[in-house]
């Protein structure tokens, strides 16, 4: 099996690297409450999506 005749550069190892970090964590506002949530999700704070009541939550 062949071997690699000269050692790859430190540039070179770095630019394949490049897309080897983690990915933030996305969010957007709830448009019913103003909250914090995942895209796509209901919102834990008031139980709605796009704008209609899909579960009931404790008021405290």
């Amino acid at each position: 099996m062949p071997n690699p005749k000269r050692r790859h550069s430190k540039t070179r190892r770095d630019k394949r690297r490049t897309h080897d970090r983690l990915a933030s964590p996305q969010f957007s506002i709830c448009q019913t409450c103003g909250e914090v949530k995942a895209p796509h999700r209901v919102c834990p704070h008031c139980g709605s999506y796009r704008g209609r009541t899909m579960i009931e939550t404790e008021e405290t």
